[in-house]
């Protein structure tokens, strides 16, 4: 049975929302001049780390060999645990009454896309030994927030965007007003579907996770960093600490989030989710980093979505910021960092991570 001390150590294990809120006015934002980015507190110097030819329109690498280990089959892992939680999904969301909302939720919910967040949530259950059912719950939780997030952000009054994944955005079939009580209602069925679907999980455990999850998508997650990165849109004084703010709430909080309800729902130690934490918060950067460079690299038929959309609405990235090759270098190095968070872990259960951080880092779309 797992100690209370989970539950109670939820909410102040999530550094990320301890860190400063960067503002630049009395009624809006003040620059804070103490703010030290948490990546680049022990980031090395850029120019000593070699560029690489990821991310770079060459073809994708992605590692699935360890000295330690056994080959790993990624492209295999992939359909799997996609498969499994497409069919989760759509068993999840079925359609009734009203019919359009469910028909506009099922819509975005199985357009497809990568299912990172819940090959992360899986993927960490089984590092900690635990069993794939007690995490499909929870996979399907944080996909059904991360479509979510999806439909709200392409909203005229967000992102203002008219593709994703390939097909028009949820408001251009559904209407506006459907779009966000679409989003809606897959935000509260994600807490009610996780709660009422995993099995065999101690119900102090799926309580800390629900915490865990509401916090990362919140006023101090999710939220925090879409309110600031709308704030800051157009703005040219916009630096690498308040980049970094963005995108570790607005990003990486959902990814950590995922990886950290796999590492609990399987019976991870306070030291396992830790270790864990740290590595889903860098590879979180790490994807924002990524869709930044290739923002600027691919095309929108390559993409799926509307690409150029940072540098038409002046939005500060990394590659502005950075440099497109030093934003690349960056990448590779978070890329490492993260994955040197795994040693210590069974390297035949550490593969799905390591390959599917090398994945995101080496992605195209």
């Amino acid at each position: 049975m797992m100690s209370m001390n989970l539950v109670d150590a939820w909410a102040q294990n999530l550094s990320f929302s301890k860190q400063p809120f960067p503002s630049k006015s009395p009624i809006g934002f003040i620059h804070h001049p103490k703010f030290e980015p948490l990546f680049l507190k022990s980031r090395r110097p850029i120019s000593s780390l070699g560029v690489s030819a990821v991310l770079t329109g060459e073809e994708a690498r992605v590692s699935t060999r360890r000295d330690d280990a056994a080959p790993f089959d990624f492209n295999a892992y992939v359909v799997d645990k996609a498969n499994h939680v497409n069919k989760a999904l759509d068993d999840a969301v079925v359609v009734g009454n009203p019919p359009m909302i469910h028909d506009a939720m099922r819509y975005s919910l199985l357009a497809g896309g990568k299912r990172v967040r819940p090959m992360l949530c899986i993927a960490a259950c089984d590092i900690v030994g635990g069993a794939q059912a007690a995490a499909i719950p929870a996979a399907c939780a944080v996909e059904m927030i991360h479509t979510m997030s999806l439909i709200h952000d392409d909203l005229p009054c967000m992102d203002n965007d008219d593709l994703r994944r390939g097909k028009p955005t949820n408001h251009k079939v559904f209407g506006e007003n459907v779009a966000v009580l679409a989003g809606d209602a897959l935000l509260a069925y994600a807490f009610e579907f996780m709660a009422k679907a995993t099995v065999g999980v101690a119900a102090e455990r799926i309580l800390a996770a629900v915490g865990e999850l509401a916090k990362a998508i919140g006023t101090e997650g999710l939220v925090a960093g879409q309110v600031v990165d709308l704030h800051f849109t157009g703005d040219a004084n916009v630096g690498l600490d308040t980049l970094e703010y963005i995108h570790i709430h607005k990003t990486a909080a959902l990814l950590e989030a995922s990886v950290v309800l796999g590492a609990i729902m399987g019976g991870g130690s306070s030291e396992q989710i830790e270790k864990l934490r740290t590595f889903a918060r860098k590879i979180g950067l790490l994807f924002q980093v990524v869709d930044d460079i290739l923002d600027v690299t691919k095309s929108s038929e390559e993409l799926g979505k509307t690409a150029g959309k940072d540098l038409a609405t002046d939005k500060t990235t990394y590659p502005k910021l950075l440099g497109l090759e030093k934003a690349i270098e960056f990448a590779e190095q978070l890329n490492e960092e993260a994955k040197a968070q795994l040693d210590g872990f069974n390297p035949s259960k550490a593969a799905p991570l390591l390959a599917l951080a090398d994945y995101i880092a080496h992605r195209q779309n």
